[in-house]
């Protein structure tokens, strides 16, 4: 294991602390474009990542808790990021919140990988050939349209890393799900599962969902108004030896009818009397386990 030696820094004004400088307004910063991965959870799923890690910072505790992850990153002449000790105070100061946590690392986007969002159809059908290649695949993959809240991309993420779904793709008016909040809410997996955007409109990007179905999947919208339950909907689509796409809309108005259109069939969660809907990561999650099963 390589020599561990973080960095201290004591001035909050230091240039090498700029990448974590007021993350509250952080992801607004136009040009800057950065991850931010905070926690001993997450941190390290960021190491792991294919994402470049620009720099590690965190309290001297929280530092040792991943010594043995950073010094695998760290060891050998290619080490490309360094890591900074600094107190509660000074982290607290740059940060502009006191951040409890006491570990947090930036890293660079990657600009043109299909694996991390490039728009487009190849983008898509890149991730799809992976899959395709992938013998541990499950054989279902989730669909959002117009997910706009990060807490929701998060937990998506979340459920569907736990629940063994293969890949997340993404239509037209969702959200950023490398945003610091749906990075913390996923506890990091965004940062590992694959996914890809659609290229369109909100009126448009449904038509490529036929990639989708050229590809053995069956596109099951979920929806309150399903013409079958989703376990009716995902047992006949494996019955017929198809793979899945769990395909969820906004919360709220839930899938548009383009979308739904384009799906295979409707399916809906059956619900108790005086209730219709769920929170969409909840029904995400039901459906992924009835996919998946």
């Amino acid at each position: 294991m390589a020599d561990f030696s973080p960095i201290r820094i004591d001035d909050p004004r230091d240039p090498r602390l700029d990448d974590f400088r007021n993350l509250n307004a952080s992801d607004k910063k136009s040009g800057e474009q950065l991850i931010i991965a905070e926690g001993t959870l997450v941190v390290p799923r960021l190491l792991a990542s294919p994402y470049p890690t620009r720099a590690v910072v965190g309290f001297p505790g929280k530092l040792r808790a991943i010594e043995e992850e950073l010094s695998c990153f760290l060891s050998g002449d290619d080490a490309t990021f360094s890591v900074f000790e600094v107190s509660r105070e000074v982290l607290k100061e740059v940060a502009g919140f006191d951040m409890h946590r006491g570990l947090v690392a930036s890293a660079d986007r990657l600009p043109t990988s299909a694996a991390t969002g490039d728009a487009g159809t190849s983008a898509v059908e890149a991730v799809l050939d992976r899959l395709e290649e992938n013998p541990e695949a499950s054989g279902v993959i989730a669909v959002l349209e117009g997910v706009g809240d990060h807490e929701n991309i998060g937990s998506i993420f979340r459920n569907a890393a736990g629940l063994n779904v293969d890949a997340v793709l993404f239509g037209a008016a969702t959200a950023d799900p490398l945003y610091r909040r749906s990075v913390r809410v996923s506890m990091g997996h965004v940062l590992r599962l694959p996914w890809a955007r659609f290229p369109g409109t909100t009126t448009t990007w449904q038509r490529d969902l036929e990639l989708l179905q050229r590809r053995g999947y069956e596109v099951v919208a979920l929806t309150p108004a399903g013409d079958v339950t989703l376990r009716e909907a995902t047992e006949a689509a494996r019955g017929r030896g198809k793979k899945v796409a769990v395909m969820v809309g906004a919360e709220g108005p839930g899938l548009t009818e383009h979308a739904m259109r384009a799906a295979d069939v409707r399916a809906s969660i059956p619900m108790a009397r005086g209730t219709d809907s769920l929170n969409v990561a909840t029904a995400a999650a039901i459906a992924f386990y009835e996919a998946v099963r």
